[in-house]
């Protein structure tokens, strides 16, 4: 049967998806996981970012094509954006994704600057949608659904009110708030920001529960492991308003893996977990008493890309410059998978948000990979909207869709990797920089 995101999420939620494939055993996962703390492999010439005109050509490409899926696909009045359509353009399909919300927000406020699109056009849609989440969007606690109807805000499938995808969409606020030239707008951002209480969500360990649903209550689930929580226990920590305690920082659970000599803090996640935080959060030069994150996701990007290519014993479609695995559409519908080590049924799937996600980490490696994609399937994996969201190079299975967030993430990181335009724009923030000095990070140039 085949499922959507959605579905997918809701038998998941909470647990870890790790079918295995006949044959290969535990020869897809040399490394090993650990509770030790060590110092992070150091990088190699993988973050060479030297950048030529192609590569630069392919970072505005990827921003311009972003910037288009984000106007084209958030309703005129309420900016909610939907969670995927078709490539080729928009489909009538309705659910919107309040991550993606976030992505977008940040896409609109950030591209003018870096590509030839509307400026104008660009904060119109902004207002709005940050007046809709003001005024209109239900809320309980200043918490969103995950999933609601684009034109009414109305929940859909019964959906969670969830932690992770409205602090992704806080995120893209955050960067409105800093950049808005209007104070009417600011002072919005600061109103949604400022109206979430997280210490509502908090569980008896002092961790932040998944979610509520009013049917059933609280989820059973809490963000307690290393995943892609970063920034939502930066924005709990450092909030102005109903804080939850700094010492749950230390508290998250940090395993150890090592990956044909790649060492890092990971667990049983898409490659995405490594991420997502750092579309907006500058960690480059700021470490805690557990490590540098950045280099943690360079050491990770590393770790995933060997793994993809010791994959190629059974999938050859996957080579050195054609790789990636995380969380996508697959011809069965959404599937969490990835590694190392194994998780999910990989069939041999490419990704191209994968390591688009990754550009800043290992600039040359994710370049030529998207290069080698575009240039070796051109429109069957480049479309309206960039890349499509997953394609199979063996079977020459291309997926007619692209999602949200992976339109976002890819766009975020080449605005990163060509600017550093997301990191720039709350470099300031005072959320995180209370957050930083809460948790005890380091202090750049200190």
């Amino acid at each position: 049967m085949r499922r959507n995101r959605r579905q997918f999420l809701g038998a998941s939620a909470g647990a870890v998806i790790t079918a295995g494939l006949a044959g290969l055993g535990d020869r897809l996962f040399t490394g090993v996981f650990g509770d030790t703390p060590s110092p992070p492999s150091t990088p190699d010439e993988s973050q060479d970012q030297t950048l030529d005109r192609r590569d630069h050509q392919l970072l505005d490409d990827i921003i311009r094509t972003a910037w288009t899926y984000f106007m084209e696909n958030g309703d005129p009045e309420t900016g909610l954006v939907r969670d995927r359509s078709r490539s080729t353009g928009p489909d009538d399909r309705p659910q919107a994704s309040l991550a993606a919300v976030g992505f977008g927000l940040t896409v609109l406020a950030l591209a003018p600057d870096s590509v030839d699109v509307s400026r104008g056009d660009s904060w119109r849609r902004i207002r709005k949608t940050i007046r809709f989440l003001h005024d209109s969007l239900e809320h309980h606690h200043g918490f969103f659904y995950h999933f609601v109807h684009w034109k009414t805000g109305a929940r859909y499938w019964d959906c969670e009110l969830s932690s992770i995808d409205t602090s992704l969409c806080l995120m893209g606020v955050l960067v409105c708030g800093e950049c808005a030239p209007d104070i009417e707008t600011r002072n919005l951002c600061r109103q949604i920001q400022r109206r979430v209480n997280w210490k509502w969500l908090m569980d008896e360990q002092g961790f932040i529960r998944h979610g509520w649903k009013p049917e059933s209550g609280f989820l059973k689930f809490s963000w307690n492991a290393y995943s892609e929580l970063l920034h939502l226990y930066m924005l709990a920590i450092g909030a102005p308003d109903h804080p939850v305690p700094p010492e749950t920082w230390d508290a998250i659970e940090r395993r150890w893996v090592e990956f044909h000599g790649h060492r890092y803090i990971g667990s049983y996640g898409a490659f995405f977990i490594h991420q997502f935080s750092h579309a907006w959060i500058d960690f480059r030069n700021r470490s805690d008493r557990h490590t540098n994150y950045f280099t943690n996701s360079v050491n990770a990007t590393l770790a995933h890309r060997s793994f993809c290519l010791e994959l190629s014993e059974r999938f050859p479609g996957y080579e050195k410059n054609i790789w990636g695995i995380t969380a996508s559409d697959s011809r069965k519908g959404y599937v969490a998978w990835g590694g190392p080590p194994l998780m999910g049924p990989v069939d041999g799937t490419v990704v191209p948000c994968a390591a688009a996600g990754s550009l800043p980490f290992a600039p040359r490696i994710c370049l030529d990979a998207l290069h080698a994609m575009r240039e070796g399937w051109g429109d069957r994996v480049w479309s309206r909207y960039g890349f499509v969201d997953a394609f199979h190079p063996v079977d020459e299975w291309f997926n007619p869709d692209v999602i949200g967030i992976d339109v976002g993430i890819s766009a975020l990181m080449a605005l990163n990797l060509k600017s550093g335009a997301v990191w720039k724009a709350l470099e300031s923030n005072t959320t995180l920089v209370s957050a930083f000095n809460a948790c005890g990070f380091s202090t750049p140039g200190a």
